[in-house]
Parts: C-alpha cells; structure tokens; sequence
C-alpha cells in the first residue's frame, strides 16, 4: 500500500549507529557551558552558549580526526553566524516594524550563504536551519549584552566542544586508529562541478523558503498575536531536506506532528516550572534524547527538539504559555511555505525536463 507521507514511519526506529556516544557528548556539551553560566549568575548569556555546543552535534563518525574536522567546520561555521548575528543585532531596532524587516532581510541572507557553506564544505547535518535559528534569536535578543562577554561564551563552549569530542582518543587501539585515519574522507575530495551547482540551485530553494514564511509570518504577527516570526523561518527550510519530494514533503508533516505532541511536553515543563537547574538538567536530557532519535526517527526527534528549543531560548526570560501558541502557529506557517517551496521546485523541475526531451526528440 502507498504510503506518500511516510505514516508507518512515525513510530518505527530506523536502526541504530551507537547513537548514544554521539547523544552523550552533545548532552553533556550544552549542560556544562550551561552550568557555568548560570553558576556564575550570568543566566543572559545561556543563549550564546547553547548555540555555540551545536558543535557537539558533528562528527558523529568513529574516528577521531574526522570528528575535529567535522567539529572545526560545523563548529567554526556556527561561531562565524554568532558574531554575524551580536554584530546585527547592535545596528537593528527589532522594537520598529523597519527594524523587523530587516532582521528578516538578514536572516534570510544567512539562510542562502550558510546552505552553500554546508554544502561545499560537506559540513553534515547540511542545510542552514541551525544558522537561521541561531542567528535571528540572537539578533533579535529582547536584552542587551556585552559583545566580548557573548563572545567569549561561545568561544569556550566551542573549544570545550572540540575537547569532549575527543575525549577517550589515548584508549582508542592504535591499529584501529590508523585504520579509521587510512579511509578516504569525503570532506577532504573535491566536489564536481555538477555537484556544486546543485548546492548554489538549492540554496535558492533555502531563500525562498525563509524569506517568504518570515514575510508571511510578520506580516500576520497583529491579526495572530504571534512574538517569534523567525520561527517560522527556521521550520520553512526543514521539508528542503530529503531525497525526493515525498520525503521532504513527509518531513514538514513529521515536523508539524512532532511540535504538537512536543508542546504538550512543554506545556507540562512550564506547569511545573522547575528551578533554573532543574532546567539545565532537563536541557541536557532532551538534548540527548534528540541525537538519540535524529537519524532514527525525525517525528519523535521534534518531540524532544520542541521543549529543547524553547526551554533553551526562554531560559534568560523566563517560560511563559504564550511560548506554546507561538510556536505552533508558527511551525505551521513555515512549514507549509517549506512545502510548497518543494512542491514548486519539483513542478519546475519537471517542467525543464519536459521541455528538455522535447528539444531532443
């Protein structure tokens, strides 16, 4: 039976590939920087550390020296969107409807430029959803701080990044080692130019995607009441992903599907209202549980991505309901322009094919 949505998928885990190293060290990862921020009452620089241990999230491979490249490229690149997004955010009156615009306009510039830095620096996950988010939260921060201080954050959460991802590198056997050493690393070949105009063509998918959910997003935010327009941003470029357009279609439905259930999660977080360590604590478990179920099952990862996301985010202001409303609205903006941004890129695709066999017949 046809299943174009992928439904069976929904509760079926793909198999697993040790996932827990890769869950454990980005679990640890976010909780540590975490904890030094707010051990030193400087709870208003918890953003730039949760963004900057995005770092943990590469290298999930077994070799060692593969990790630190990975981690240096992905890594390196996040650090790059952070000081991109202080220095943005001291020249944009996000509080004025021009000052939103351009946030927008901004974001979606780094949207496009980081789609086709993870493509040709072969930086895995690929896309620029990670960038998007990071870069118009912290542009749009609600609060000022002080550009070393957020910097500084970063840099050591980046740095201890490197360090827990290699850690337990003096026990790994030498032969094993040389071996993993030996293989061929795909980061380090050289793309072929067909390869490279597809990552310039997809970018344009990823400009489009965003710019035109934050358009639509701001642009309803008085008739919705909505606060967070570049959530929708981030969710228009998650149905881009994929090897065919049912797959990328399916995947902005597991998206949607997955906030839902992970705003009744949420919804439970805020009723309980833990203390700001509680919170940490709870930031490294759902950060663990989503590199548990990334690769495995997307639909129960956003269960875990949905209060870690908004935990993370809220942590300096404090989580309010309001937060819940929000964030479905939202995800359900961008991810039905990410759809259709999928839907029309394949129609054209088809089209110049069409046209194509036709010239030759």
């Amino acid at each position: 039976m046809d299943d174009p949505l992928h439904w069976r998928q929904l509760f079926r885990l793909g198999p697993a590939q040790k996932d827990h190293r890769a869950a454990l060290r980005a679990g640890f990862g976010v909780f540590l920087p975490l904890a030094v921020v707010v051990g030193l009452d400087r709870v208003d620089l918890a953003l730039f550390a949760v963004f900057a241990a995005f770092t943990n999230i590469y290298g999930r491979g077994p070799s060692y020296s593969r990790r630190l490249q990975a981690q240096l490229r992905g890594g390196g690149l996040m650090w790059m969107v952070i000081l991109l997004a202080l220095l943005a955010g001291s020249v944009l009156d996000v509080g004025t409807d021009a000052g939103m615009w351009a946030a927008i306009g901004w974001t979606t510039v780094i949207a496009g430029a980081c789609s086709v830095a993870t493509g040709l620096l072969q930086i895995r996950p690929a896309g620029s959803l990670f960038h998007i988010f990071a870069f118009a939260a912290i542009a749009t921060l609600p609060f000022d701080v002080t550009w070393w201080e957020a910097l500084a954050t970063a840099t050591a959460t980046f740095v201890l990044g490197l360090a827990i991802g290699q850690v337990g590198r003096w026990r790994q056997p030498e032969p094993e080692r040389l071996r993993g050493l030996a293989q061929p690393n795909p980061a380090e070949q050289p793309l072929k130019p067909v390869v490279r105009k597809a990552i310039w063509i997809e970018s344009v998918g990823y400009v489009l995607a965003a710019a035109v959910a934050g358009a639509i997003a701001h642009t309803l935010a008085p008739l919705l009441s909505t606060e967070h327009t570049y959530w929708a941003m981030v969710a228009a470029v998650v149905p881009l992903v994929g090897h065919t357009t049912r797959d990328r279609v399916a995947r902005g439905v597991h998206r949607v599907l997955g906030t839902v259930v992970g705003l009744g999660a949420m919804a439970v977080i805020i009723w309980w209202s833990p203390p700001t360590w509680g919170l940490l604590l709870l930031i490294g478990l759902l950060q663990f549980g989503t590199e548990m179920l990334i690769i495995r099952n997307y639909f129960w990862a956003q269960v875990c991505v949905t209060p870690l996301a908004l935990t993370g985010v809220s942590l300096a202001q404090g989580l309010e309901t309001s937060l819940l409303y929000d964030r479905i609205i939202e995800t359900a903006i961008g991810a039905s322009v990410g759809i259709a941004v999928v839907l029309a890129g394949s129609a054209y695709g088809r089209r110049l094919r069409g046209r194509d066999q036709g010239r030759g017949a």
